[in-house]
């Protein structure tokens, strides 16, 4: 049917002349798409074949080789900067670089996937991490290595505006959060297994064999996505016009209940983003603790944010995801308030920034599937567009949040840092509240 049937404008037309019952086939799919627009492009898919398996699974291969990209190597950025003769500052800069490096082309990826194809656009996204993960060793400076990270956060960009764009074409609302949530579960390994892995493999090899790991876990999931991947691109083969995609990028934006969306998603999720980047400055650095436990201290956080993903994955048929929001909520706001109170009244302030930050990641895993879901389909634009657009935002602020809160930590340590991630919270919150009134 895709053979003959072209999308421009919000509409279908003919490229050529077909039967009568193809003709109100086109117009009963275009009448579901502009009457039921909170829906997917498609009639969205209710079982996992093994091609669709296979493609969540590479997919989630790169995704979690993107994110372990950087939480691996944070424990491992003292013995980087000591190898370039530089000063502990670069250690967060790391990260922020990563960051700002996955801000940097959700604007063209996303329209781009839309009308050049899912499938390519991805590849080459692939491609160019696995090129960029080998072209770090011949780095001989800070400076360098900074600028390395920076190309290689790209492939964050891949993630949200092409691969998660097409998951969310390619599946019901109801069968999308659970593949979403799980999805998270493989991808939150990252942030668990990363920091202590880095740990250990710093005490035992070069910093430069992470990033051949890196590459050829790439390279894995490249092959996967090459057999597997399927096309949902909706404007396939319309051209890119930087004028149509200003006036896509502009209606998306003018949506005030999507920006409360995609603040949200952004605020919710930076207290966690500013704990890595920052963990080992405060315990390794400031608390004295080994590189090995610095790793540990990383696991009860993100074990809890996969159970609220877990969580998450059991209450979808039950709840709706308002509910989810409100259920997560809770936690979310008291344990950032038990971090940032437990500096005046507890010596051991570490141990009470891990739990309270802890109970604050299960309500993190327990609302972020649902409410990017309700912020993607938020806007009629196409889902790429769109997608790129949450990104965006989310990597904003998560660049300017994690240097924020590095000031945070320089000016007042732990005390600042935790009202810092307090104040995120309650963004959260606030515009969440906000994003349901608008519904």
């Amino acid at each position: 049917m895709r053979s003959f049937l072209q999308y421009s404008d919000g509409r279908y037309y003919f490229s050529s002349a077909k039967a009568k019952i193809e003709k109100k086939w086109a117009r009963s799919l275009d009448h579901y798409l502009v009457n039921y627009p909170m829906q997917t492009t498609f009639p969205g898919i209710t079982s996992l074949s093994r091609q669709a398996l296979l493609f969540i699974s590479c997919l989630v291969l790169f995704e979690f080789t993107v994110y372990i990209g950087n939480d691996m190597i944070q424990p491992g950025m003292l013995a980087v900067v000591t190898n370039f003769n530089a000063d502990v500052k670069w250690v967060p800069t790391s990260m922020t670089a990563y960051l700002a490096g996955g801000a940097f082309l959700q604007w063209l990826l996303g329209p781009l996937s839309d009308r050049r194809g899912r499938l390519p656009v991805m590849l080459a996204g692939v491609l160019f991490f696995i090129v960029t993960c080998l072209a770090i060793l011949l780095v001989t400076s800070i400076e360098q290595f900074m600028v390395m990270r920076f190309l290689q956060g790209i492939g964050l960009c891949f993630i949200g505006a092409v691969g998660y764009a097409t998951i969310q074409e390619s599946f019901e609302e109801k069968t999308c959060i659970k593949i979403t949530a799980l999805m998270a579960n493989a991808a939150l390994i990252a942030p668990l297994f990363g920091p202590l892995a880095g740990a250990v493999l710093i005490q035992l090899i070069s910093w430069h064999w992470m990033f051949v790991i890196f590459a050829g876990a790439a390279a894995i999931a490249f092959i996967g996505l090459w057999y597997a991947m399927p096309e949902t691109a909706s404007l396939q083969g319309t051209p890119l016009s930087f004028s149509v995609m200003w006036h896509d990028y502009k209606q998306v934006i003018s949506n005030y209940r999507f920006l409360c969306g995609a603040l949200a998603i952004g605020f919710g999720s930076l207290p966690l983003l500013t704990w890595i980047a920052q963990s080992p400055i405060i315990l390794i650095k400031d608390e004295g603790l080994t590189t090995f436990k610095c790793g540990v201290l990383q696991i009860p956080v993100f074990s809890a944010l996969i159970m609220g993903s877990l969580a998450l994955a059991h209450l979808a048929d039950k709840k709706s995801i308002f509910q989810l929001l409100t259920f997560g909520a809770f936690p979310i706001i008291v344990g950032l308030l038990l971090a940032a109170t437990a500096v005046f009244y507890s010596s051991y302030t570490y141990l009470w920034m891990t739990f309270g930050l802890s109970l604050y990641a299960f309500g993190v895993g327990l609302t972020n599937a649902g409410l990017y879901r309700l912020t993607l389909f938020s806007s009629k634009v196409s889902k790429g567009t769109v997608s790129a657009t949450a990104g965006m935002f989310s990597m904003l602020i998560f660049t300017l949040g994690i240097e924020l809160s590095k000031l945070a930590y320089q000016w007042s340590n732990a005390g600042a840092f935790n009202l810092f991630n307090l104040f995120s919270g309650l963004c959260w919150l606030s515009l969440v509240v906000i994003f349901k009134k608008l519904s």
